[in-house]
């Protein structure tokens, strides 16, 4: 970052779902290294409050445990973000889960599970956010959807309709608060290296990379500089939009 430049976030109050790893962890290190204070909620407290830790501690990152499904959970951080830092000025609704098994064989529990996490926490969320930032006539939401909700993935029933659906509360909710000086984006990753990719079987890892036109996976990095992009000013006229990072996979 150069001196010359103010930090993109600076100050700002950023409450990250699904942050203690992957993605959401990748998008709460950039958002501190552009001025941001964050607040990382998941479900397992405990790696919370370790990423905290890492990313500065108390004066630049707090950990908290949230069930996203569950709207007194996410009140609860909404909250301790307020209390920590200041009202919440950007949300990201990154926690996920996958529960893959063909149609034949998913359970009810299965698609239940994964609409939950990723449909009802995203709106809650949003929801709950927005209640926050249109009293203040500003906020910026950033819905983390998938590649699969834009394509559908065998073996994924049950989250590509979950992603897909994020992108149809985006838009609702975009067109919805917009007037209140509220802005919500989504992402639609691909293939990103994780932990999670990098333990599929052989297989399926080059029969997804062979669909990607630049050749390779994406890094976590990548994703988290577009969550920058739409949580800071350089998006303002941006409301309601999906940005794909997928190298060109599925055009």
């Amino acid at each position: 970052m150069s001196a010359t430049r103010q930090p993109l976030l600076n100050e700002r109050t950023a409450v990250i779902t699904g942050g203690a790893q992957g993605i959401g962890y990748a998008i709460a290190e950039l958002y501190v290294a552009e001025g941001a204070r964050v607040v990382l909620g998941d479900l397992d407290g405990a790696a919370a409050e370790q990423a905290a830790q890492r990313l500065g501690g108390p004066a630049r990152a707090r950990g908290i445990r949230c069930d996203v499904t569950d709207g007194a959970d996410v009140d609860a951080l909404l909250a301790a973000a307020a209390e920590a830092f200041s009202p919440v000025d950007v949300l990201v609704n990154n926690a996920g889960i996958t529960r893959d098994a063909t149609m034949r064989t998913m359970t009810e529990e299965q698609f239940d599970q994964v609409i939950d996490v990723h449909l009802k926490g995203s709106w809650n969320g949003t929801r709950k956010a927005a209640s926050i930032m249109r009293e203040r006539k500003r906020g910026a939401i950033v819905n983390i959807s998938s590649l699969s909700g834009k394509v559908g993935m065998v073996g994924q029933t049950n989250y590509s309709a979950a992603k897909a659906g994020i992108i149809g509360l985006t838009k609702a909710a975009a067109k919805e608060l917009a007037h209140h000086g509220v802005r919500v984006n989504a992402i639609q990753p691909g293939l990103i290296r994780s932990a999670m990719t990098e333990a599929m079987p052989a297989r399926a890892w080059e029969q997804k990379m062979s669909e990607i036109p630049m050749g390779r996976a994406g890094e976590v990095a990548e994703v988290a500089s577009v969550a920058l992009f739409l949580a800071s000013d350089m998006s303002s006229y941006q409301t309601g939009t999906v940005l794909e990072v997928t190298g060109g996979r599925f055009m």
